[in-house]
């Protein structure tokens, strides 16, 4: 990897860290949040058996979701970005543009789990995959072999994650910064793609990740700032009783 992985104990020691280690990146720098560090950076429906095609999960999701999304998705890669964020497994992997939002990812939940910040260079990512820039879909036809519809007609080519940004068309979205990699038919994890050097990691030690959680949220970085929804007020205070 780029960087060997290193351990921070604060919110404070992994900021000095990001200042040492992203001094000579050029372009930006992505950043994921996972709660156990022995997870493999796959999107959700790789981990799953048995698993629907891709399409019959966006049409039932549609089925149901249909009168509850507005602005209502164009489209079915629009589709796939909402279904992410409400739990449907696809191929879409999520990132923030944040480190802190990201490290709330790593701290919030598994205490009895050491967990990590994953940093990751875009544009070194989709180099490997003949890609000079971060698409997006609304502008790069070059992707559209991504495109759940493309990707259900087409049965035959392999090809390597990509990072891809996506307008952020609902309060999630925008409140996590999100940006994204999908993936093609490579399952590959991205940490072991290529000479890896687009890819390192920062661990969190299990003890920590309560002190890190106060931390994050003495700066304004908590649930409600992540997932700005009602059901999110409601915990918070459930949580204070």
């Amino acid at each position: 990897m780029r960087v060997r992985d290193k351990t921070f104990k604060s919110i404070p020691a992994l900021v000095s860290k990001l200042l040492i280690d992203l001094r000579d990146c050029e372009g930006p720098v992505w950043f994921r949040g996972q709660a156990n560090k022995e997870w493999k950076l796959l999107p959700s429906i790789a981990r799953v058996e048995n698993k629907l095609s891709e399409m019959t999960l966006i049409k039932r999701f549609k089925q149901n979701a249909m009168m509850l999304v507005s602005p209502r998705p164009n489209n079915s890669i629009e589709w796939l970005f909402i279904m992410r964020h409400h739990g449907v497994p696809t191929r879409l992997l999520d990132w923030a543009e944040s480190a802190l939002m990201a490290a709330y990812f790593a701290v919030y939940e598994k205490p009895e789990e050491d967990g990590c910040l994953w940093a990751l260079l875009p544009t070194k990512l989709n180099k490997l995959a003949k890609m000079d820039d971060i698409p997006s879909f609304e502008e790069n036809m070059e992707i559209m072999s991504y495109d759940p519809d493309s990707f259900s007609r087409e049965t035959i080519s392999t090809l390597l994650p990509l990072a891809i940004i996506a307008p952020r068309n609902n309060p999630r979205m925008q409140a996590q910064l999100s940006v994204y990699t999908i993936n093609h038919r490579d399952n590959t994890p991205i940490e072991e793609l290529g000479d890896r050097k687009h890819i390192w990691r920062y661990i969190v030690t299990k003890d920590c990740k309560n002190a890190m959680m106060k931390e994050l949220e003495l700066i304004g970085i908590g649930k409600f700032q992540l997932f700005p929804e009602l059901q999110s007020i409601g915990d918070i205070l459930k949580g204070e009783c």
